[in-house]
């Protein structure tokens, strides 16, 4: 059956929030008791607004306190210790270490407990925890009036049941204290080196679960791309990437957010934070593990949190805008290219701009080969990029520099920059004025000094005159020539790859990113706040942890104004007689019965009745079927047949991470087959409805093949939002007697103005 369930959902009682089986994460409970507090919940109960954490503390603290710091050779302590020193002189923070043995350490005087911290002149803000067991120095760091605590301890949730059960009472006391924490199984790395002579371009902020994976990343700053911040969240059991993702979208230097991310903590926390980065324009790129079962099950071992359906992961990312890539290299040049894309660029008469949009989609590709340019062009293309011809008068100016007998159109082949004189740069100056191009792009696919060293010269500079993108491919393995690394990694305007196939998809992620936001309007300000009056009718009709026949489920259907056939239900043939009169002949007869899942394959289903006497051989050969294969009948459907469409399903079933999630996709009865469907997270508008109808494969039956009229796809999507509606007021968890999954299969599409109907639904009650 389609929806089936991803896992087991419970309530948790105190904080009045869905949470997965055995997971209470805290943060999320902590977000949803503030949002409650405001009224600012929508119709299921869940949050509409997420405070974003105030961290500038925490990133750039005045006061720090290493409990358990040692400067004894040879412990790992030490050196933890010497480097959290390091780093406190490098940002002007004071730090004290905290031991009961140690009088100092390494020449600094150490405090024997955490007792005596208040003893400072000032405020701690930063506890960093060097002990096996932080669970006792909560309370004592509360006392102390500590506003952030780091734990680099390991064996929590990742190593099983045993560690969740101690991350849980960790958990517990961080909510109880009233301090933030970070971890635990976490390391260093937000208190790493990072270089302060990028400030003149914007950042990359880093979100890690895991410390290693965002390495690559922090290397960026060798090739002179500014990162800010990083925060490796550990196992979260309290601030997660939710958290750091709201935090930076708010931070004027950030260009970007990228994000290594093996689990959601909590959902709605997610895709609050997600929503409040898309309401400020800034990107989101994130490598989520999990696709696959193996990768879920590895990330789960790691990190303890549950990784999602990834299908319904993939779709909610999509749906708030975050930019979801595979590599750790595509991560690297999309979140590089999608900072610097969001650079003010100063000019003469700017010198302070506003962030520069893309004025065109169009990308133009200048080469030095026919070959590469080709080459280059037939692959972004195929990726869905606008390579648009060049007008007759820019071909016409461009060719006074460039022989007659090279393409110009686009590909632009010059045959080889010019080096002696300043037609290489007039050249690139007329294509980036042309209305038409958005982006440069200019593949070279290995080095051929001088002409590669002036051509990136060109590029370079040009770049610095112009607020459109340039885009360099450095194709060359060895990467040691003085035109990439001098020349191009100098630039702070220029977006250098090394592959085709990273610039294309950074090129693809800023120009989509940019139609997001520009037209972007949060779900969340629309979402319901209140039941709407299908509500009390619809409870009325719910059978608490039963399956409802296909008459009941249609009744549910009926109350929230979803349009079903004309139908009876009948327990005898005489009675069947009579219904088949007042609904009109023909008609169908369906076995009714609350444990009937397929009736198709069971033989429960006659169509095109013309009589009397065919109606009541149709009753009689159903009910003879139920009987012999022992299936209990509520009686027999007696419908009207509705007129030939196309065959839709629309459905609702639970996620751990998100709640009920909403799913649209071709229906009848090979949907199990086909496959072919779309998911959403509620809430959503009419705008995402019709981007899921426009992922499925099967789209153009919507829109009429071999001679079909068009369907009514508004009739389609009204069905759909009032699915959501549905979802929103019957799927929360904390309803008692809500609905579990719901089918609708298949919902018939008429054609264009007549309007969808629902032929059969199925209903699972909480």
């Amino acid at each position: 059956m389609l929806g089936s369930t991803h896992g087991t959902l419970t309530t948790d009682s105190r904080r009045g929030r869905v949470v997965a089986c055995g997971e209470q994460e805290r943060g999320a409970a902590a977000v949803h008791g503030r949002a409650a507090q405001r009224g600012d919940l929508d119709v299921s109960g869940r949050p509409l607004h997420a405070d974003v954490p105030e961290l500038d503390r925490f990133f750039r603290p005045e006061t720090v306190a290493v409990i358990g710091a040692s400067d004894a050779e040879g412990r790992p302590n030490s050196g933890v210790t010497r480097q959290l020193i390091a780093w406190g002189e490098r940002v002007g923070a004071r730090v004290h270490p905290v031991h009961p043995d140690r009088a100092t350490v390494f020449g600094l005087p150490c405090f024997p407990s955490v007792a005596d911290l208040p003893g400072l002149p000032g405020p701690v803000d930063l506890a960093v925890l060097l002990v096996s067991d932080p669970l006792p120095l909560l309370p004592q760091l509360a006392e102390a009036k500590v506003k952030f605590a780091v734990v680099f301890a390991s064996g929590f949730a990742e190593t099983g049941a045993d560690g969740a059960a101690a991350q849980e009472r960790l958990a517990d006391a961080v909510a109880r204290s009233g301090l933030r924490l970070l971890g635990p199984n976490t390391n260093l790395n937000a208190f790493e080196r990072f270089r302060d002579d990028l400030a003149d371009q914007p950042a990359i902020a880093l979100v890690t679960q895991s410390g290693h994976q965002g390495r690559p990343l922090f290397a960026l700053q060798e090739l002179g791309i500014r990162l800010s911040h990083w925060a490796p969240t550990g196992n979260e059991a309290d601030l997660e990437a939710a958290d750091f993702i709201s935090y930076f979208a708010q931070q004027p230097e950030i260009g970007a957010i990228a994000c290594y991310l093996e689990g959601l903590k909590d959902g709605r926390a997610f895709l609050l934070a997600a929503d409040r980065a898309a309401r400020q324009g800034v990107p989101v790129v994130a490598v989520k593990v999990g696709r696959t079962e193996t990768g879920a099950r590895t990330a789960a071992s790691h990190t303890g949190k549950l990784t999602g359906a990834d299908r319904v992961v993939d779709a909610a990312l999509r749906q708030y805008g975050v930019i979801r890539v595979d590599g750790l290299d595509e991560l690297q040049d999309t979140a590089t290219l999608l900072a610097r894309a969001r650079r003010p660029v100063p000019s003469k008469s700017r010198p302070a701009a506003e962030t520069p949009v893309p004025r065109s989609d169009g990308i133009v590709v200048y080469s030095i080969s026919g070959g590469t340019g080709a080459h280059f062009a037939d692959l972004a293309t195929e990726a869905g990029l606008r390579l648009p011809a060049l007008s007759d008068a820019k071909q016409a100016e461009l060719h006074q520099w460039i022989p007659e007998y090279l393409n110009v159109s686009n590909p632009v082949d010059n045959g080889g920059h010019p080096v002696g004189d300043w037609r290489g740069r007039r050249i690139i100056d007329a294509i980036l004025a042309d209305p038409a191009v958005g982006v440069l792009v200019c593949p070279v696919t290995g080095p051929f000094p001088p002409l590669s060293d002036r051509l990136v010269q060109d590029l370079v500079d040009a770049a610095e005159e112009t607020d459109k993108l340039v885009c360099v491919v450095w194709g060359s393995p060895v990467g040691t020539e003085d035109a990439y690394r001098t020349t191009l990694l100098g630039s702070s305007r220029v977006v250098t790859f090394r592959t085709f196939a990273n610039c294309i998809t950074a090129v693809r992620a800023h120009l989509d990113h940019h139609r997001f936001v520009s037209g972007y309007r949060s779900p969340f300000d629309d979402a319901p706040r209140t039941p709407s009056p299908s509500f009390r009718k619809a409870r009325a009709l719910l059978s608490p942890g039963q399956r409802l026949s296909e008459h009941a489920a249609k009744q549910l259907l009926r109350a929230y104004g979803i349009r079903v056939p004309r139908e009876q239900l009948v327990t005898s043939a005489a009675a069947a007689v009579r219904a088949a009169g007042l609904v009109g002949y023909p008609v169908a007869m369906k076995a009714s019965g609350a444990r009937i899942a397929h009736k198709t394959e069971l033989g429960l289903v006659r169509l095109d009745i013309t009589s009397a006497s065919q109606v009541r051989d149709a009753y009689r050969e159903l009910t003879d079927i139920a009987r012999y294969d022992d299936i209990a009948l509520d009686g027999v459907l007696v419908c009207q047949m509705v007129e030939p469409g196309v065959e839709m399903v629309v459905g609702v079933s639970p996620d751990p991470l998100f709640g009920p999630v909403v799913t649209v996709g071709l229906g009848g009865v090979l949907v199990e087959v086909l496959r072919d469907t779309a998911v959403r997270v509620p809430p959503f508008g009419e705008d995402q409805v019709h981007d899921m109808l426009g992922e499925l494969r099967g789209r153009a039956l919507l829109d009429g093949v071999r001679g079909a009229p068009p369907a009514d796809v508004d009739a389609l999507v009204e069905v759909v939002m009032r699915v959501q509606r549905m979802a929103l007021e019957l799927g929360n968890d904390g309803l008692a007697d809500g609905i579990a999954e719901l089918d609708i299969n298949p919902l018939m599409v008429l054609p264009r103005g007549q309007g969808a109907v629902a032929l059969d639904a199925l209903a699972v009650c909480r």
